[in-house]
């Protein structure tokens, strides 16, 4: 298995509030990890503990098998994490273009190169004839497309998704679960966070279900579907 990201025995306290509580996981290359869980399980606090928005009260981040426990967002980033959030942080002033050229400010390429590249991201995205303006016009799914196109401007190795398909039209979602499969196929590690269980069960061939920042099942879909803890979570029976 080539581990691409693992966490060992993460912990997270918010004053008397455990937010996560001994969370171990691995994900490899190629792989989509889906992450469920009730409101409040603990899903975008491990999201935010890797990426170094949060540091950690206990345990470790590797990326790679390099460990970044509480290593600050940028350097994180530079390791090759990608990371996405339910509300969208797009720069709402600035136009599409220039919000993709922000996170490749520092590459060693030309503005030309930079700006092409910016545009073929666009037109994957179905954004290219959009591309001179503001963000803040676009409709909030366009919104995730584009901050999800600015996340793969500088191509990161792992990409962590915090509910992509919140809020989005049926036909859009379709269109976000076709490009996570493609980066799967191109070898990146996905987690990916949802509360939309038939696209977590559609893209990860393995799930991890959280409840009170604990795992209580991982496993395939099936195993997870029929498992009585996660139906206890989320049905309270």
């Amino acid at each position: 298995m080539n581990v691409a990201i693992e966490t060992r025995a993460l912990a997270k306290r918010f004053g008397g509030l455990v937010a996560l509580d001994g969370v171990d996981l691995k994900v490899a290359a190629g792989e989509t990890l889906g992450i469920i869980g009730v409101n409040g399980a603990g899903k975008t606090t491990l999201m935010n503990c890797i990426c170094g928005l949060y540091r950690p009260d206990a345990g470790d981040v590797f990326v790679a098998g390099e460990q970044v426990t509480g290593q600050p967002p940028h350097v994180v980033a530079h390791r090759g994490v990608g990371r996405t959030f339910q509300v969208p942080r797009v720069f709402r002033k600035m136009s599409l273009i220039d919000n993709l050229l922000v996170p490749v400010l520092d590459r060693r390429a030309s503005d030309a190169e930079l700006i092409g590249r910016a545009e073929a991201m666009l037109e994957r995205m179905r954004l290219i004839e959009l591309r001179h303006n503001h963000a803040e016009e676009l409709s909030g799914g366009q919104q995730k497309l584009l901050e999800m196109a600015r996340m793969l401007m500088p191509d990161p190795s792992i990409i962590l998704l915090d509910e992509p398909f919140a809020g989005v039209h049926p036909l859009l979602c379709k269109f976000m679960i076709d490009r996570i499969e493609e980066m799967a196929r191109a070898g990146k590690a996905v987690l990916l966070i949802s509360h939309d269980l038939t696209s977590i069960y559609r893209l990860s061939a393995r799930v991890v279900a959280l409840n009170q920042g604990r795992i209580i099942a991982e496993g395939g879909v099936d195993a997870i579907r029929d498992n009585p803890a996660v139906i206890e979570a989320y049905l309270g029976m």
